[in-house]
């Protein structure tokens, strides 16, 4: 078994801050005998990841999704524990770390903004003193990949979001970095736009086994990128595994939508499924949801009743959604429930 690519163990970061008194006194008193409190952003997380791997980061607003990221990146300092990459320390060996990685963050651009696309990458190649030939080898890769010489030479400022974040995936791959960490690669993209993104970074993992961190509130991103999926929340690892045993721990619950010919009470539908686990939880007009779990009914068996006794013009039957599995993750959180983990050394 090979060596993981990213090993994080304990890691912990704390801020240190001032609470401020209210009015023109309380600004006066601050001054002189300030109230500090600590806020502990991320707390004793642990995961491995393993060359190649495309790893989904999530967690809501404030959950340490970015303080992790920015000390993965050598940014921050940790308050305690322990990160490698690659066998380096980011904080610690940052200018030999920095030639391995890249990075996107956001809608914050690394392009100069006042320069032609074409020069910024010339700067770059500069910076990470990239060679002719291998410069020359990456641009047609992203010419191909994200069609970026239509808009070469136009200032970055004249960029749409859409154009500037495929300028931006590129600069962050010119070097051929190992590994790419992604913070909110489509936010505020259209659909094309994010499709075009998604497919880029699809095609840049199979071709040069780039390991991709990605943190997102899109989970469409995660759906379509990520195999694995680690759910941070109040600084804390809750989850980390596979997307299919994500869904799994839902219990494979599914949704039933029932469309009628005719207007049927949902008594009427209760009662064609007597005895059976199941509740009904929609109703709009004709149509109805049910919601039950596979192992504790068959899907057939609710079908073959409905349609015996109701007068059924379709069916659908769904599994749930991955933001429906994470709000699950984040009220188990909530109450208390123990960090669940699918891959060594993550548990928390």
């Amino acid at each position: 078994m090979s060596e993981p690519l990213i090993r994080v163990r304990d890691l912990t970061r704390d801020y240190r801050l001032m609470d401020k008194r209210e009015g023109v006194m309380g600004g006066f008193v601050d001054l002189l005998r300030p109230r500090w409190r600590t806020l502990r952003a991320v707390e004793d997380v642990c995961f491995d990841i393993d060359p190649g791997e495309m790893v989904g980061y999530i967690g809501a607003n404030g959950a340490g999704k970015s303080t992790t990221i920015k000390m993965l990146t050598g940014i921050l300092t940790p308050t305690g524990g322990q990160v490698t990459v690659g066998g380096m320390v980011p904080w610690k060996q940052r200018r030999q770390y920095t030639r391995h990685i890249g990075a996107v963050f956001g809608q914050r651009t690394q392009l100069w903004w006042d320069l032609a696309v074409v020069e910024s990458f010339r700067l770059l190649q500069k910076i990470y003193e990239v060679d002719d030939a291998t410069y020359t080898r990456q641009m047609e890769i992203f010419d191909d990949l994200l069609g970026v010489n239509e808009f070469l030479h136009q200032p970055v400022r004249k960029l749409s979001l859409g154009q500037r974040m495929r300028c931006d995936l590129a600069a962050a791959l010119l070097h051929r970095p190992r590994i790419l960490f992604l913070d909110e690669p489509t936010i505020g993209l259209d659909v094309v736009a994010k499709e075009n993104v998604r497919l880029f970074l699809k095609e840049i993992r199979d071709r040069d086994g780039v390991t991709v961190i990605l943190t997102t509130h899109d989970l469409g991103d995660i759906e379509q990128l990520c195999d694995r999926v680690i759910i941070i929340d109040k600084g804390r690892v809750h989850y980390d595994g596979e997307l299919d045993d994500l869904r799994q721990r839902t219990g494979h619950r599914v949704r039933l939508t029932v469309d009628l010919r005719e207007p049927t009470t949902v008594a009427a539908l209760e009662a064609a499924v007597s005895g059976l686990p199941v509740t009904w939880d929609q109703e709009e007009g004709l149509r109805h949801v049910a919601e039950f779990r596979r192992q504790d009914v068959a899907g057939a068996e609710v079908i073959k009743r409905l349609v015996n006794a109701c007068p059924v013009s379709d069916l659908r039957l769904a599994e749930p959604d991955i933001e429906e599995i994470v709000r699950e993750i984040y009220r188990d959180a909530k109450n208390g429930a123990t960090a669940v983990s699918t891959n060594d050394g993550a548990a928390s």
